[in-house]
């Protein structure tokens, strides 16, 4: 697929994706959906790839929101259908992706911005960003997931307040609260974030993508996470990293996972 939106290019096992609209702060539209969906689904189905970074293009915005005027006609059915889609296209792909995502937040990420950044595993976050949810000063609410991920991640009163305020915050505030995991000057960005990418490409493939599919079974209603711990943490014994990762401890290596 030739991208138009979005660019792509992978170095050491890391994929670092862009979101290539700075004239429109990389807002989010339909096709730029599509084309991040595509690039993460392309993303996992290579077994080289043992990380993926996802920022924005320029240093004024990650993604300052979804785009307005694709959407600003629509009816309930249609709205309803729009944040169907997000869920189902990209948010929640990112979210289950087996191979961890990193949100290198360099600017604005407001709106749909923020909550790419929420679906994604790990953030940080640039000095000069600033982050909300402004969706009530237009008359709605947060349809990608915004409502459900920002109270997991820094508790419902402060996720009320964010909301309903419609506040952006400033990376340093976003950090305190747990919203993001390190900041940083913007030039020291991908750097930071390749180094958190490497740290983690050392490790068992097979774990990780086990260790995600974990964690998020603790937010899942209805799901015994407890239940799903164990299930997988007894598939890992019939893998080859097992078999690896306890071998080279034995011989006090260091493991070489494939």
């Amino acid at each position: 697929m030739d991208y138009k939106n979005i660019l792509q290019k992978c170095i050491n096992k890391i994929c670092y994706i862009t979101i290539n609209r700075p004239k429109y702060l990389n807002a989010l539209n339909n096709l730029t959906i599509k084309e991040l969906s595509h690039a993460l689904y392309s993303t996992s189905k290579n077994k080289t790839i043992r990380c993926v970074v996802i920022t924005g293009a320029e240093n004024k915005a990650f993604v300052a929101g979804a785009d307005i005027k694709e959407f600003s006609s629509f009816n309930k059915t249609q709205g309803s259908q729009l944040s169907k889609d997000g869920h189902e296209k990209l948010f929640n792909i990112i979210e289950n992706l087996a191979i961890p995502c990193i949100a290198a937040i360099n600017g604005f990420a407001l709106g749909g911005g923020l909550e790419l950044a929420m679906a994604c595993h790990i953030r940080v976050a640039s000095i000069n960003a600033k982050l909300g949810l402004p969706e009530v000063s237009l008359g709605i609410i947060p349809g990608y997931g915004g409502t459900q991920r920002l109270p997991n991640l820094v508790g419902k009163g402060i996720a009320m307040e964010m909301i309903m305020t419609a506040k952006m915050i400033s990376a340093e505030e976003a950090n305190k609260i747990g919203l993001v995991n390190h900041v940083c000057k913007q030039e020291d960005l991908l750097n930071i974030c390749t180094s958190i990418a490497e740290k983690i490409k050392r490790n068992s493939s097979s774990a990780i993508s086990s260790a995600i599919k974990s964690i998020n079974s603790c937010y899942k209603t209805g799901v015994n996470g407890y239940d799903v711990e164990i299930e997988l943490f007894g598939k890992c014994f019939e893998t080859n990293d097992f078999t690896e990762g306890t071998n080279a401890f034995i011989e006090k290596r260091k493991p070489n996972f494939n």
